[in-house]
């Protein structure tokens, strides 16, 4: 690719990738200069999306051990994880990236097309044993760019003081039907039946995507019978006082605070929120989205994938590989996971996550079943298809439109 071409796609990206809001990570505010430095040699520069983590942390001192390793120094900013797409394509533009980019997962292809990321057939990097599903988070094209660090999604939690008292046994919730049923026995009951996220932003996209899919839609096809009958459910519920008219403004932080109330049977939201489900001060558990005629649904998959960003000197890439090797070998996924509250890319590690923590299970059962938002080659199309969709779901939940005539306007806005 020449330099002006490149220049170009990297401006088209910069564009695409402010729509790419990032919902399913639990990180918290920072920045971060984007001095490189990388010129030295013997420093490689990683930047990555957790400034919660400082450098006393088991994430930095991970990173350093994993440069020991390399017989190299790691220079490590942090950004914000609504930063750092744009300061990575504004490197790349300068010619200036770091040699490692941990970004969240439906950025990835955005850089990737804008020619910002190279490939695992160039640069090496062995992803055989991540899980297919979570993968395609990162492929685009037919290429895969990076390998996961992590993932996170949704589920619902219950809170088992309001379904005992509602006469509802969790086990018999398997599909649509019922769990509609079940919220129709808490409501009568004297309580609230369940929260989520329909607030108009890609939060609101990203919750409601379990039940697009679970009814066997496709996002390029939003007015699809099965998208209008996702859409009607939730409808539904909020005509019969199951779920509330907050849902509308709810972020998925306001949603929890909610459910931490006390008062609600159920409520979508995130592997992120298990600590915060702790301190609740009642028994909870968690069950994965049912489809719409039983099974797990497809959720959407939050958390990073390590990249290794074009370099002038293709020279760097061993040695960033050997660093993306370290940071996503069996023992430090298992440490790092825990850290950040993601489940695991690969089965071992899984499978070592759940015999430490038996609550996990329910969890690593929802990734597996899990779907990237940028799957399906969708790429940079993803944050136009998603902006109307939760556009169509607040038309419908506002009685604005019927679920069928907002889906409908959605798609021929998406043509």
């Amino acid at each position: 690719m020449n330099s002006s071409s490149r220049r170009r796609r990297l401006t088209a990206a910069a564009v695409a990738v402010v729509a790419v809001a990032t919902t399913a990570t639990a990180c918290s505010s920072g920045s971060g200069s984007t001095s490189n430095s990388s010129s030295n040699s013997g420093t490689y520069t990683i930047w990555d999306p957790y400034p919660q983590f400082d450098k006393s942390s088991a994430w930095a001192k991970l990173l350093d051990s994993c440069g020991t390793q390399a017989g190299v120094k790691i220079k490590r900013t942090a950004f914000d994880t609504s930063d750092l797409p744009n300061k990575a394509l504004l490197a790349a533009q300068q010619d200036n990236s770091p040699d490692l980019l941990i970004v969240d997962n439906p950025v990835v292809s955005t850089l990737a097309e804008a020619g910002v990321l190279t490939t695992t057939d160039d640069n090496k990097l062995d992803t055989s044993a991540v899980d297919s599903n979570l993968l395609a988070a990162g492929q685009s094209g037919g290429k895969t760019y990076g390998t996961p660090i992590g993932a996170n999604t949704l589920a619902l939690y219950y809170n088992k003081k309001v379904l005992k008292a509602a006469g509802v046994d969790v086990t018999s919730v398997k599909d649509w039907t019922s769990l509609t049923a079940a919220l129709a026995k808490v409501k009568k009951a004297g309580k609230k039946g369940i929260t989520f996220s329909a607030i108009g932003t890609e939060e609101g996209s990203f919750q409601f995507l379990p039940w697009f899919w679970g009814s066997g839609a496709k996002l390029t096809a939003l007015d699809s019978d099965q998208g209008v009958s996702a859409l009607s459910l939730w409808k539904g519920w909020l005509a019969k006082g199951y779920a509330p008219n907050s849902v509308l403004n709810n972020t998925q932080t306001t949603s929890w605070q909610e459910f931490a109330t006390g008062d609600y049977a159920f409520s979508e939201n995130g592997t992120w929120q298990l600590a915060n489900a702790a301190k609740a001060g009642f028994d909870y558990g968690v069950i994965p989205v049912p489809g719409a005629s039983g099974g797990n649904a497809a959720a959407p998959t939050g958390g990073e994938f390590v990249t290794l960003p074009v370099q002038g000197s293709s020279g760097r890439y061993a040695t960033s590989q050997k660093l993306a090797t370290c940071l996503t070998s069996t023992k430090n996924l298992y440490d790092t996971d825990t850290t950040l509250s993601y489940v695991a890319p690969t089965g071992e590690v899984q499978d070592k996550q759940v015999s430490a923590n038996a609550q996990l299970k329910p969890w690593v059962d929802a990734v597996k079943a899990a779907k990237g938002r940028t799957s399906d080659d969708l790429g940079t199309k993803y944050p136009k298809i998603s902006e109307q969709l939760w556009k169509a779901v607040q038309s419908a939940l506002s009685g604005s439109k019927s679920p069928k005539d907002a889906l409908t306007a959605a798609q021929s806005a998406v043509k």
